[in-house]
């Protein structure tokens, strides 16, 4: 069989919360995994907590993976319309000897926990209703008590898997909890609601998954799913369990930590490129050569289990604000105002006017790139190009000193009407000629410049934002203005 039939993974997102970055980096791993091998990258939401899944997360993780540029293969598949399936599995166990039906009410189990708690021992079911005969059975129905289904796990039983990340793996069956709840509590003549280690091994062998691969927090799920597996005679998938993303204090990073969600990370700035990019360093080391600095296409070129780490990844801000950077300077004009359009829109800025103008706009764009960090920094420093500023302090303070208002006065004075354009050897020609005429220092002209245009002595290269406000009309109110102060 040819390695394309073969590799077949999945992402299964719970639709709980909004796409996490620790589940876009286990779909950006999944992704890599089958682009490298020709295999299928499939999508399964994991829908089946009826209270908290809401059909706005199921929207948020699919355009989230539309964003990261992780397409999958085939239509979506919705683990809830499958419940007959997890059913007749449960069904099957229970005809096999393999699960049973447990009785055990809550206060019972609570006061197990209780007992198990005192004595400093860990907390697992006592199997207390693993072999009833049929006249307790009833007696218990009588009562009109719900069961549970169990699947049982012997003390004895041991678990083993070569794990493509941590390589063999053995778990005793004895550090598993004891035997498994697969069906919420239903009557006795009923299955109730599957749970989560069942409907994931009836659904990947339904969907003929090859690999597995998630984090390592699975890895005791996936003891419990291989006895599964076997239980209900299915071949199982081979398994890689990633790292955890870690914060800066070594603990998996959280909610608590700000922001987690890849639709934040969006409207926070950050490009999908550098995103994703940087996702995929967070437990795999590029080979040698390569660097840090990559498309998706490029990483899955090379892709593979045995440059993924074992411990941890710990999240670096920096390094991903570097990467965004990156991105961002390399764009080009023209893409770079296709992302910033709809920010400076959502201000009502561009729609009108010389500032209208795609050629302005680009020329904008040229001049914001090499500074911009986030695609918001392309927000905030576009303002003064947009709206007329309130000077800050040390803007008034430049404008109140000695020469500025003269110097001012003079470059408005030697400005020629009806110029549309200003070369750059124009302006820094009527700058040297003003300055001249004013008797200071070009230097004062120039801060003086830039806090009557900008209304801050910081900012982008002050020659072309200058040629810019000429173009839109807007430089020569500013400069009057800032000229005729008290």
């Amino acid at each position: 069989m040819a390695v394309a039939d073969r590799v077949r993974v999945r992402l299964a997102p719970s639709p709980t919360g909004t796409l996490h970055i620790g589940t876009a980096r286990t779909a950006v791993f999944n992704w890599l995994y089958a682009r490298h091998l020709g295999g299928s990258f499939l999508l399964r939401i994991e829908d089946t907590d009826r209270e908290r899944s809401r059909p706005e997360y199921t929207a948020n993780i699919l355009e989230g993976l539309r964003w990261l540029g992780l397409d999958w293969d085939g239509a979506p598949i919705i683990q809830s319309e499958r419940i007959e399936a997890h059913r007749a599995a449960i069904a099957q166990l229970l005809a096999s000897g393999h699960a049973y039906r447990c009785y055990a009410s809550e206060p019972e189990i609570a006061e197990m926990r209780e007992r198990q708690q005192a004595a400093n021992r860990a907390p697992r079911y006592d199997n207390r209703h693993r072999d009833l005969s049929p006249e307790q059975e009833q007696s218990f129905i009588a009562e009109g008590r719900q069961a549970v289904i169990r699947f049982r796990i012997d003390d004895d039983d041991v678990i083993t898997w070569q794990d493509l990340v941590r390589g063999e793996m053995r778990w005793a069956g004895s550090d598993l909890g004891g035997d498994m709840v697969i069906a919420r509590r239903a009557p006795a003549d009923q299955i109730g609601d599957p749970l989560y280690n069942l409907v994931v091994v009836v659904d990947d062998a339904a969907m003929a998954i090859s690999h597995v691969i998630r984090g390592e927090d699975h890895i005791a799920n996936t003891a419990k799913q291989l006895l599964l597996y076997e239980a209900l005679g299915h071949t199982p998938p081979v398994f890689a369990h990633t790292p955890l993303i870690l914060n800066q204090e070594g603990k998996k990073l959280s909610k608590r930590d700000g922001v987690t969600s890849i639709s934040d990370f969006q409207a926070m700035g950050y490009c999908a490129e550098a995103l994703v990019n940087y996702m995929t360093l967070l437990g795999w080391s590029p080979p040698e050569g390569m660097g840090e600095r990559f498309s998706l296409e490029q990483a899955a070129a090379v892709f593979g289990f045995e440059r993924v780490n074992r411990a941890g990844a710990r999240f670096d801000w920096d390094k991903l604000n570097w990467l965004n950077a990156q991105v961002l300077h390399g764009l080009g004009a023209e893409p770079l105002r296709q992302l910033l359009l709809p920010l400076w829109a959502a201000r009502g800025w561009g729609s009108a006017g010389a500032t209208a103008d795609p050629d302005w706009q680009r020329q904008l764009c040229e001049l914001l790139a090499p500074s911009l960090t986030l695609l918001a920094d392309g927000v905030e420093q576009a303002t003064p190009l947009f709206t007329r500023p309130d000077p800050d302090a040390a803007a008034l303070a430049q404008l109140a000193s000695d020469g500025a208002r003269p110097a001012v006065a003079a470059l408005l004075a030697l400005l020629p009407e009806g110029c549309e354009e200003l070369s750059v050897e124009q302006a820094q020609a009527l700058l040297a000629q003003a300055a001249s005429q004013a008797g200071v220092k070009k230097g004062v002209l120039m801060k003086s410049l830039r806090a009557a245009l900008l209304g801050s002595l910081q900012g982008p290269d002050l020659v072309t934002t200058w040629r810019l406000l000429h173009r839109s009309g807007e430089d020569r109110p500013r400069l009057q203005s800032s000229s005729t102060m008290p």
